[in-house]
């Protein structure tokens, strides 16, 4: 059952990026897209607050901390959104599946872990997949736009530690929605900036995203409770397929043949990494509750 809602919510992000391209291809400002991203979810999620026990289920004790997810975030979703516009689909998704590569490397700067040969042998195997993708010099894809996939990556992996942080005493309810009412915040002086009159079309699109985008959000949390993380971000892996389909339908771009050669390798390193931080909780919480074993 975790595995077919995590699959639900990836179809989800997976659309809301391909009608990201689409309102960009159409004139709409990257920074208005991220602003209406999030102002479609805050009354979704309010309402939600609402019909299940009241706003004081999205209080928080700790403001402080997530104004600094918020600044994450927003950083974060700019170049998301960035690599969607700047690159084919399929490529923007298969470079943002090298987050928990990022993720290893940070775990050792941030959390101080120590890190093992299987989990390096994967961070070496991921960037490999990068490189043969990418092609640095070969001009296969925009160089800059695989710079900013990197970037989105690196900082969902940064978000990532964070929100693990947060979710030791807020809910996923009170985190996303200060991270939506944060954004809209930040975003709205930009969007009097970046503003022009859109069409129906671009209006339509833009609560595409929205509601795309909060479906997707919705579903991968939802999955959490049913089902480990390491079992059920496998799925995560199924939005190549819906990105290659999507780029076809939308766009008529096939991706190239380095994709296939190099998407492998990054895919892999991932399974590897959540497979070995698997294996290592359940060492810890051997160690820790001995008599559980018994």
């Amino acid at each position: 059952m975790a595995l077919a809602i995590r699959l639900f919510g990836i179809a989800g992000f997976a659309l809301m990026a391909a009608l990201i391209k689409l309102a960009s291809e159409s004139g709409v400002h990257l920074l208005e897209i991220v602003f209406w991203r999030q102002a479609v979810s805050l009354p979704l999620l309010i309402g939600f607050a609402l019909a299940t026990g009241g706003l004081g289920r999205l209080a928080t004790q700790r403001p402080r901390a997530h104004a600094v997810r918020a600044i994450y975030g927003i950083v974060g979703m700019v170049l998301n959104f960035g690599a969607v516009v700047m690159l084919p689909l399929a490529e923007a998704t298969t470079i943002g599946f090298s987050a928990p590569i990022f993720a290893v490397i940070l775990s050792t700067i941030l959390l101080k872990e120590s890190v093992g040969i299987w989990r390096w042998s994967a961070v070496l195997a991921g960037f490999a997949g990068i490189v043969i993708i990418a092609q640095p010099g070969g001009g296969t894809i925009p160089l800059d736009g695989a710079l900013v996939a990197l970037g989105a990556a690196f900082m969902i992996a940064l978000i990532s530690i964070q929100i693990r942080d947060l979710g030791r005493t807020d809910k996923p309810l009170v985190i996303v929605f200060w991270f939506s009412l944060a954004t809209v915040l930040v975003m709205l002086p930009v969007l009097l900036v970046v503003h022009e009159p859109l069409s129906t079309r671009q209006w339509l699109l833009m609560l595409g995203v929205g509601l795309t985008g909060t479906w997707g959000q919705v579903f991968i949390t939802v999955a959490l409770r049913y089902g480990k993380v390491s079992t059920v971000i496998v799925m995560d892996y199924s939005s190549l397929i819906w990105a290659t389909l999507y780029g076809w339908l939308f766009f008529a771009v096939l991706p190239t043949p380095y994709l296939w050669f190099g998407a492998p390798l990054i895919i892999a390193a991932g399974i590897i990494i959540a497979w070995r931080e698997n294996v290592l909780r359940k060492e810890r919480f051997a160690a820790e509750h001995p008599a559980a074993g018994t």
